[in-house]
């Protein structure tokens, strides 16, 4: 990428040759599928724009070449490809490991103690810091399993932009700020309780530790088995359309919920 590091340095836009590259990886993912040509145009665009503006940069002496780069970049632009370019300012770098790795994590109990330890991850937000990502993980996402750790992330990056994440980013003029609130406060209450009544479902139990997990963990599932969010949680589901100015569910094929329930169970 030696041309497009040039023409970042100089201000100019992409290159042909890039977006040749993204087009080419943008057909190798299911979680693409259906998108029109103005939206593939737009996203490969975005996608461009955030190789040339964030560094993503390997650790522990891994290699990555452009195809790889070419496919976290076209992970994290889908949900903002209609948000445009200022949901990504509050970070600059992708850290990209081999494999999941270690992080220590600070943390407060149900009873207001706060715990410190190691935590072996697959990604990683910080307010207005890095992004962490395993490459492994990133790879394997865009394949319709309700899975999908870049989303996950970039989810947490857009709900930081108004400070720590909480589960409420900031909304877009004519969203219902009360509205909001309560549709996300039912419905995490009542995963909750189903998770903690041992409830089988198809949505990862991860969702339940926080409201802004619960925010990441529908994100994903928004873009990657939307139907099913849209049919189980259909509140959510508007409320993210509105939110990310997309309608998954209606450009993806649906996903069979038994697929998913050893995924969520494991």
């Amino acid at each position: 990428m030696l041309l497009d590091w040039i023409r970042r340095l100089c201000g100019l836009g992409a290159s042909p040759q890039l977006l040749d590259k993204l087009r080419r990886q943008a057909a190798m993912m299911p979680v693409l599928t259906g998108l029109s040509h103005e939206e593939l145009d737009r996203l490969t665009k975005l996608a461009a724009r955030l190789l040339m503006r964030k560094a993503i940069t390997p650790q522990e002496e891994m290699r990555v070449d452009d195809d790889m780069r070419c496919r976290v970049a076209l992970q994290l632009a889908l949900p903002g490809m209609n948000l445009g370019w200022k949901a990504y300012e509050n970070w600059r770098e992708v850290l990209l490991y081999p494999a999941p790795f270690v992080a220590r994590k600070r943390w407060q109990d149900n009873i207001g103690l706060t715990h410190e330890g190691e935590q072996v991850l697959i990604g990683q937000a910080h307010y207005q810091g890095p992004l962490v990502l395993s490459w492994p993980d990133v790879d394997e996402s865009p394949i319709l399993d309700g899975w999908n750790v870049a989303i996950h992330e970039i989810a947490h990056q857009f709900d930081m932009l108004d400070g720590p994440a909480n589960g409420a980013p900031p909304l877009h003029k004519g969203m219902d700020r009360a509205i909001w609130s309560r549709v996300w406060n039912q419905a995490y209450r009542q995963f909750c309780r189903e998770v903690d009544h041992g409830v089988e479902s198809w949505l990862d139990p991860y969702a339940s530790e926080n409201p802004a997990e619960f925010f990441a963990v529908s994100s994903e599932a928004f873009f990657e088995v939307p139907r099913l969010l849209r049919r189980d949680y259909p509140d959510v589901y508007r409320q993210l359309g509105l939110f990310y100015r997309q309608d998954p569910a209606a450009r993806l094929p649906p996903v069979p919920e038994e697929t998913l329930l050893p995924w969520a169970q494991g």
